[in-house]
């Protein structure tokens, strides 16, 4: 496989953080005052734009924020939405950034159903109306060894799944992604079987750091970085936080997930970050922080196993992988 050699952006290039927090100060001091010189319904002109003018709104105020990555420095907004798997544009790692304005995301709704109590389709802006958001960041693990640190903005999974009532016999969550082959080039071609599914485990899905998000470094969350909403859970491999979501189904059977079922003796169904079980073609043992030169090493569950290594006590995870 040919190594993209992603080009260093120099210093002078890549916008602080502080700068990102001083737009959000600023939004904050003008997002009244923009609003009463719009005449009502012009500051979002559709109906079909509500959930994108919640969430800037709720952007725009302080959220509550956990640093969970270590104290390491933060992969600069340039580098985390330049440099992208998203197949269904492409199998580049810029072909996100270049095509994903031909992602449509306005309107958009989230199926849920399977074995809960309470099934249905739900526009974005319900399911946001009911949830608090966060800024959480985290170490992002790509199992083509590279690696992220991304201050992500979303909310827990479990605390939307516990709003629709698992079943007793939910023992999986599966999640599916936008279907759209004739805006998204990716899906014409047989990269997978379309559209993208991913699944976990129950309570791999209720564990406190699994999280939905919908926005990163306090803006909306870019297209070619999963909008509007997608899954992040940080001790996994990137494949497993699938993007676009537009369906989450809580099942007893344990289905195939898309990579498993294209490629299972690269993918497993855990895909747990683990350095001592090397990918058929590399190794995992260490791996590429973008933005950075060198390597460095990789560490077992992406440095959350205190938090995450209860959940496959007793299991090989040689075999399990």
């Amino acid at each position: 496989m040919a190594r993209y050699r992603y080009p260093r952006i120099p210093e002078s290039e890549v916008t602080p953080r502080e700068l990102f927090e001083s737009r959000r100060r600023l939004l904050r001091g003008g997002l009244a005052l923009g609003a009463a010189a719009v005449a009502p319904g012009l500051l979002w002109s559709r109906e079909a734009q509500a959930w994108q003018g919640l969430l800037e709104e709720r952007l725009a105020t302080d959220l509550p924020s956990s640093e969970l990555a270590g104290g390491e420095s933060t992969t600069s907004f340039q580098d985390i939405t330049t440099y992208n798997n998203f197949y269904e544009f492409g199998t580049g790692k810029r072909d996100p950034e270049i095509y994903g304005h031909r992602l449509e995301t306005d309107p958009w709704s989230l199926t849920i159903e399977g074995e809960v109590d309470k099934a249905g389709t739900f526009a974005l802006e319900d399911v946001l109306a009911g949830q608090t958001l966060e800024e959480r960041i985290y170490r992002h693990r790509c199992v083509e060894a590279w690696s992220k640190v991304i201050p992500w903005v979303g909310f827990p999974l479990a605390d939307l799944l516990k709003r629709h009532g698992p079943t007793s016999r939910a023992k999986y969550v599966v999640f599916e992604s936008i279907h759209d082959p004739d805006n998204l080039r990716g899906q014409r071609r047989s990269i997978i079987d379309w559209p993208y599914r991913e699944v976990l485990r129950i309570d791999e899905a209720m564990h406190p750091l699994t999280l939905l998000a919908v926005g990163l470094y306090g803006e909306v969350m870019p297209n070619q970085s999963g909008a509007p909403i997608r899954l992040v859970v940080p001790w996994k491999y990137g494949f497993k936080s699938i993007k676009s979501v537009v369906r989450i189904a809580l099942v007893e059977e344990r289905p195939l997930s898309s990579w498993e079922e294209r490629n299972p003796d690269e993918y497993g169904f855990y895909a747990n970050v683990n350095p001592t079980v090397d990918h058929p073609r590399w190794t995992q043992a260490r791996e590429r922080r973008i933005g950075e030169s060198g390597r460095r090493e990789t560490l077992m569950f992406n440095g959350y196993g205190e938090e995450v290594a209860h959940l496959y006590a007793g299991m090989d995870l040689q075999q399990h992988y």
